[in-house]
């Protein structure tokens, strides 16, 4: 059974707000005999009487009534639709994704990235281990590890450093190790304080953000990037960097995706805020 299209009810709800083939003419810029054409083959695919004609114009016989409410109906809720497209997707959007430690830092500093004036909205999240840049998981990433394939391009940014931090207080040799959860332990730097420090573990996370927390209240110590570390006054440094931990930064895109405007400008912005703060980054300067 043949289906009536959209475009030829929308165009019957115009003939009979109109009251004729002329009215809805004006209105649609179709010609007369086109729309009547079009109403006649609308009452063969329906295999209803629509209207009733007359030199006075056209009239709705009932079936055409019936229609009428239904399509009304129908053309409140494409107005509705329309209308909640228009304000979800104003502006267009750029979603950028980035390594669990470093997210808040560029948080704090989102300005740097998206200026109050742009005509772009952002989505900002944590890039989790199931984020796939080749599958378009974001628009754009800033990620501890190069991508091994995939349509990407990438641009090496900047270095991040990481240092042991206690909590500020008289020094106590004792203090017990803070660590990522085994089950949680995705790079190098989560599983550093289990793989060397095992046995003195006395507390563990499986968020990232809250091992800072835990090391300034007092539990332990623990691993931190030195921009995190550094910047928390209840916070100091144990020793120095530990060189093996150190590790760029990756800026990724999509090869396509990167062509787009709004996407090339937060690629630019990313790459000039980590470099203007390099120094901070590899814990050559304090906040």
């Amino acid at each position: 059974m043949a289906e009536a299209s959209w475009d030829d009810l929308q165009l019957f709800h115009v003939v009979a707000e109109a009251g004729g083939l002329s009215g809805a003419a004006q209105r649609t810029g179709i010609s007369a005999p086109t729309i009547g054409r079009r109403m006649l083959a609308l009452e063969r695919t329906l295999g209803r009487s629509l209207f009733v004609r007359s030199q006075r114009g056209y009239q709705l016989a009932y079936d055409g009534e019936v229609l009428y409410e239904r399509v009304s109906r129908m053309q409140g809720i494409a107005e509705d639709i329309s209308a909640w497209h228009r304000d979800a997707f104003a502006l267009p959007f750029v979603s950028i994704a980035i390594d669990g430690w470093l997210s808040p830092f560029i948080a704090d500093h989102i300005e740097s990235i998206r200026g109050a004036d742009d005509a772009f909205s952002m989505c900002c999240s944590s890039a989790g281990p199931s984020l796939d840049m080749k599958f378009r998981g974001a628009d754009v990433a800033v990620l501890s590890a190069r991508p091994d394939n995939g349509n990407l391009a990438v641009r090496r940014a900047v270095n991040v450093a990481y240092a042991v931090y206690r909590p500020v207080g008289p020094d106590r040799i004792d203090l017990p190790w803070i660590s990522m959860s085994t089950g949680s332990a995705i790079s190098p730097v989560d599983r550093w304080v289990f793989e060397n420090h095992e046995a003195s573990i006395m507390t563990w996370t499986e968020d990232r953000q809250l091992v800072r927390t835990l090391v300034a209240c007092g539990a332990g110590r623990g691993i931190l990037p030195v921009y995190a570390g550094d910047a928390d006054p209840r916070l100091q440094r144990e020793g120095g960097v530990i060189e093996d931990l150190t590790h760029p930064l990756f800026i990724i895109a999509n090869d396509d995706d990167r062509h787009r405007p709004e996407v090339r400008l937060v690629i630019e912005r990313l790459a000039a805020f980590l470099k203007a703060e390099a120094a901070r980054l590899a814990g050559q300067a304090s906040s």
